[in-house]
């Protein structure tokens, strides 16, 4: 009976290892200060400020991760626009101009660089988490309904799969970009459901807590607008290596 109850015990204890060891509700209230909203500010428009994605702290605390697509549109400098970065929570929203801009087009990444000094993240090592993993996510999945109330979900990493992320328009084709074209990599496909306004948001090992990758990408199974009633639950993000080589380059202050 001993023998039995130690087997028993030492298997719940694996299950317990491979389901993940983060403590959530831990998780998540250590994190969302880290947690930003990426907005379009227009001061002559109403509302001033559009918000389109998430981003998260990252480096020296300065630098903010998110896609490079939620800020690839430029802006109008007849109506004075610029991109903003947000934090807070709730109608406690602090707006941050953005001092600089490093890109990664062929990743889909960008770091925006801020003067105030936040919490940073802590970003994995690992190349490529193992198929299986429980992960979490945590950003703003309905930016213009929402607001800065972030919302975290989480899932498994459903597999390892080649994807190709697309140019706004040609003139975007660098030579870079076009290489990666040509040699698709790969990226976590996720059975979480993620939103549009998610693209952006931090993606979680549920092991250790660290940041491994960035969503970039939702599947819509018909129109953008469907996606808040009818989502598919499939979700993609880039690998955090992608981010940690654009930090590492030089490029991002």
């Amino acid at each position: 009976m001993r023998v039995l109850f130690c087997l028993t015990a030492l298997l719940l204890s694996q299950w317990s290892l491979a389901a993940g060891t983060v403590n959530l509700p831990e998780h998540i209230s250590r994190i969302k200060p880290s947690i930003v909203a990426i907005g379009l500010l227009n001061p002559t428009a109403s509302p001033r400020i559009t918000l389109l994605g998430t981003g998260f702290v990252t480096g020296n605390g300065k630098q903010i991760a998110t896609n490079y697509h939620i800020i690839a549109r430029p802006t109008d400098p007849s109506t004075l626009e610029q991109y903003v970065v947000l934090s807070g929570q709730g109608e406690k929203v602090e707006v941050h101009k953005i001092l600089h801009v490093a890109e990664d087009l062929a990743h889909d990444i960008a770091v925006l660089s801020i003067e105030q000094t936040m919490p940073a993240l802590k970003l994995s090592n690992e190349k490529m988490l193992a198929e299986g993993n429980t992960v979490s996510l945590t950003g703003y999945p309905i930016t213009s309904v929402l607001g800065l109330y972030p919302a975290t979900h989480t899932g498994i990493i459903a597999a390892h799969t080649p994807v190709v992320i697309p140019a706004q328009n040609s003139q975007q084709l660098q030579t870079k970009a076009i290489r990666a074209l040509k040699q698709p990599y790969l990226v976590y496909q996720l059975d979480a459901t993620a939103y549009p306004g998610n693209s952006g948001s931090p993606l979680f090992s549920m092991v250790d807590g660290t940041v491994i990758g960035i969503i970039n990408r939702v599947h819509v199974k018909s129109t953008k607008e469907a996606v808040l009633s009818d989502p598919s639950g499939i979700t993609y993000a880039i690998p955090v290596v992608h981010l940690l080589n654009l930090l590492n380059a030089g490029t991002a202050p």
